[in-house]
């Protein structure tokens, strides 16, 4: 997902399994109940993009994101880069087509909701999935960069909090015109389809399949390297009993097994900076093949969260500086 600063501490979040656990059975009982009722109700384009402030968030942002993904732009109106960013947010959005929803809100005129998020710039986007806040990335960026930001947010939201999104009527909202043109098939679309397909149903092998398919043929392809390295990472911690792991770790800090494995688990629980920090302390302590194998699996986890996370970058010098 691209930009990722700070965002993957959230999207591979295994420590939540409880919270995602909740709210997906949440999310469950909402469409059985909607269901019974004749099926959820369709809402308009106008209504996957609202303005919101202090006095609403918590229906429209913490409430809202027990049924759908809520992405939130943090803008001012002095700010020059918030009128670039903004129309695309809201393109984008539309084009989603009810699987996120946008809240803008005006830093100026919610300075509580400004500091309780610490935000120390704008423009500034967050998400916020079951009630959880997610950093996503700060400043303008790259429409293709955002595209995989959400398209990863989107995803995460489907496959750990059950989260499909809303149904959108665009002719109940006669303000909504011609519906956006959905985005030109990719030529690597089904095979990115069939991974989160395998995802979905707990295949995280043919999910690993799918995406290194995509890779033979497109080996910088950015959306499938992302989504091969997580799935890897979590098919490497599925069957691992945390417990046991972390005693290892502690029993043996030399040990490269015993430290690769508590670093996924780190990863994996959103510890970011404790999975970097253990293999860059273990690569200091170990030589030879050891060395060279804890290295590549720092790489590796590199890719988990992406290039353009401060933490990578902190990381890599770190790296560095123990090996030269």
């Amino acid at each position: 997902m691209q930009p990722r600063n700070m965002s993957m501490s959230g999207v591979v979040d295994l420590a939540a399994v409880k919270a995602a656990g909740e709210a997906k059975a949440k999310a469950e009982q909402a469409r059985a109940e909607a269901a019974r009722h004749g099926g959820a109700a369709a809402v308009s384009p106008s209504a996957l993009v609202i303005d919101v402030d202090e006095a609403g968030f918590e229906r429209d942002v913490i409430q809202r994101s027990t049924e759908v993904p809520v992405v939130i732009d943090f803008w001012a109106e002095w700010c020059e880069p918030c009128k670039q960013l903004g129309p695309l947010l809201e393109r984008l959005t539309l084009e989603a087509n009810g699987r996120f929803v946008l809240a803008k809100v005006d830093v100026d005129a919610n300075q509580m909701l400004m500091q309780q998020f610490g935000i120390q710039g704008i423009p500034a986007v967050f998400a916020v999935v079951a009630g959880q806040a997610l950093p996503l990335f700060q400043g303008a960026a790259p429409e293709q960069q955002i595209r995989e930001t959400l398209a990863q947010l989107v995803q995460v939201a489907e496959q750990r909090f059950g989260l499909t999104g809303l149904t959108v009527d665009a002719d109940a909202d006669p303000r909504a015109g011609v519906p956006a043109a959905a985005p030109a098939a990719g030529p690597y679309d089904a095979l990115l389809d069939a991974a989160v397909a395998a995802l979905d149903a707990g295949d995280l092998a043919g999910a690993v399949q799918a995406y290194k398919n995509v890779l033979a043929d497109d080996p910088t392809h950015p959306e499938a390297k992302l989504g091969l390295a997580q799935a890897e990472l979590l098919a490497r911690v599925r069957d691992m009993d945390p417990q046991a792991v972390r005693q290892a770790a502690a029993a043996s800090p030399k040990d490269p097994a015993a430290q690769i494995a508590a670093a996924d688990l780190d990863l994996a629980g959103g510890h970011v900076e404790d999975a970097f920090g253990r293999l860059v302390d273990t690569v200091r302590v170990t030589a030879g093949d050891d060395r060279d194998a804890v290295r590549v699996r720092l790489l590796e986890l590199f890719e988990v969260v992406g290039a353009e996370d401060p933490r990578v970058a902190k990381a890599r010098t770190a790296l560095a500086r123990v090996l030269f």
